[in-house]
């Protein structure tokens, strides 16, 4: 049953592909040629509750409000309005959420109704992870066993468990790169390519809120840990990121914020991210998404070939 619908989910993706890749190769152009600064991905925050409390993390339980589900229709409404078709959900725990009967699967197939293209969302991973409705879950794994429950808690053997057992492979690992689990890329990189379940994994830098500066890495150790994804993404591992935009990363000279990016939490809207009031915040951005699609929108032609061939592969 289990192999049946990953088969028919399989089917339905490589139908979406050419009509997403049309949609997204008219918006790139436009923004390349005609200079402009519409947004194409936006994110929906549905709480900021969390049953964690990682090392790493400034914003959850800040208010531990759960959204109510017609606030969060609206504000998808007014993300699709602007133009945003690449829509992701987080929390907090987004698998937290729920509104009376509904819960997360119903924000994932409300979003697909009104017409958004990719339709992703951003999980730590321990809850049951049955959401095939979903493009791609971003899990959180933050290393190997012991690294990783240094920063999040023994939740490990829970996570793995459950990704195991999911109902979909559209599992992606978000991996953030900090002075605590820098050693453990090789690990993420091994589990991504082994199990059935995991489509790819995703790395990022940690960003250096106030509260977490001294988690941040120093631009050798960030040149180093590139180095390491390098040679996995040489050793055939399904890695979510483009080489070309490793040295803007690690030098930090990728221009910020993004404005193709968009954040709505609670009816505030925000231009790429939910701290970008935080003085000096941008100019240490960890995100490696940022850089490749500020890279992208200002026409970096090596950026814009290796995204084709990654993105095609692993959405």
């Amino acid at each position: 049953m289990a192999n049946g619908l990953r088969l028919l989910i399989r089917e339905r993706r490589e139908i979406m592909k050419l009509s997403s890749f049309l949609h997204f190769a008219g918006f790139g152009l436009k923004t390349i040629l005609l200079k402009r600064q519409d947004p194409i991905v936006g994110t929906v925050i549905v709480t900021d509750q969390c049953n964690l409390h990682c090392k790493h993390c400034s914003v959850n339980n800040i208010t531990a409000v759960v959204y109510p589900y017609k606030q969060i229709c609206r504000e998808m409404q007014q993300l699709y309005a602007m133009g945003v078709r690449i829509l992701f959900f987080c929390g907090g725990e987004t698998f937290l959420w729920r509104d009376g009967r509904r819960t997360l699967r119903d924000l994932v197939l409300e979003a697909k109704a009104m017409g958004f293209l990719l339709v992703n969302v951003v999980t730590n991973g321990t809850f049951p992870i049955d959401l095939p409705e979903a493009d791609l879950i971003l899990l959180s794994l933050d290393g190997d066993r012991k690294r990783h429950n240094a920063i999040r808690g023994d939740t490990y053997d829970t996570i793995l468990h459950n990704v195991r057992c999911a109902t979909a492979d559209n599992i992606c690992f978000y991996m953030a790169i900090n002075q605590i689990n820098k050693g453990a890329i090789a690990h993420v990189c091994r589990l991504a390519k082994k199990l059935p379940t995991v489509r790819a994994v995703s790395f990022n830098f940690h960003t250096p809120y106030p509260d977490t500066k001294a988690l941040a890495l120093s631009k050798r150790e960030k040149a180093a840990c590139c180095a390491e994804i390098a040679r996995m993404i040489d050793a055939g591992a399904p890695v979510f990121n483009l080489k070309s935009a490793f040295p803007y990363l690690i030098e930090n000279r990728f221009p910020t914020p993004c404005c193709q990016c968009v954040v709505m939490e609670n009816g505030r809207l925000s231009t790429c991210g939910r701290c970008i009031d935080v003085p000096g915040l941008c100019e240490q951005c960890g995100y490696f998404f940022v850089a490749e699609y500020t890279l992208l929108f200002r026409g970096n032609p090596k950026i814009l070939l290796e995204m084709l061939r990654t993105y095609l592969r692993y959405i």
